[in-house]
């Protein structure tokens, strides 16, 4: 587990892969994102993506699995503070192969809550190809070392 002081710009993470099926696809559109190009591949064909296509809520649902279960552990979780950024700059497919990479952009003690800190980070989700599918930007809540703010 990692702890706010253990953190510094530029270290990064990773996790993954997962693989999307269509069955998955069509489920999760038709409980959440209900559109003819996430649920049904003949319709699909004559939208803007020219085939079936996952939501992006899906492909951020599966970022958010990758960054839990990856190698960037955080000590009391992953509490996010916000989101500045989403994008899905290219389609999730049928079969697609997922991979993240976070990258600590900034790390800050909390300067009323001395027990506490926020890391400002940005996952990139990848698909097999090395395609970007998703970049997200977030502010986590993490936890500092119990004495941490003492040392400083």
């Amino acid at each position: 587990m990692r702890y706010l002081d253990d953190l510094k710009p530029g270290d990064r993470f990773g996790g993954g892969p997962v693989t999307v099926t269509e069955a998955e696809i069509i489920d999760f559109a038709s409980r959440y994102d209900p559109q003819p190009f996430h649920l049904d591949p003949e319709a699909a064909k004559e939208t803007v993506f020219g085939g079936l296509a996952a939501s992006g809520w899906h492909t951020a649902g599966l970022t958010m699995r990758m960054i839990v279960t990856g190698d960037g552990k955080l000590a009391g979780g992953f509490v996010g503070m916000g989101v500045e950024e989403v994008s899905w700059p290219k389609a999730t497919r049928p079969g697609d192969s997922l991979r993240i990479e976070s990258e600590i952009l900034e790390v800050r003690p909390s300067a009323k809550r001395p027990d506490r800190g926020i890391a400002r980070v940005r996952t990139t989700t990848f698909n097999q190809h090395d395609e970007v599918v998703q970049v997200m930007t977030a502010n986590l809540l993490v936890a500092r070392r119990v004495g941490a703010e003492a040392a400083e």
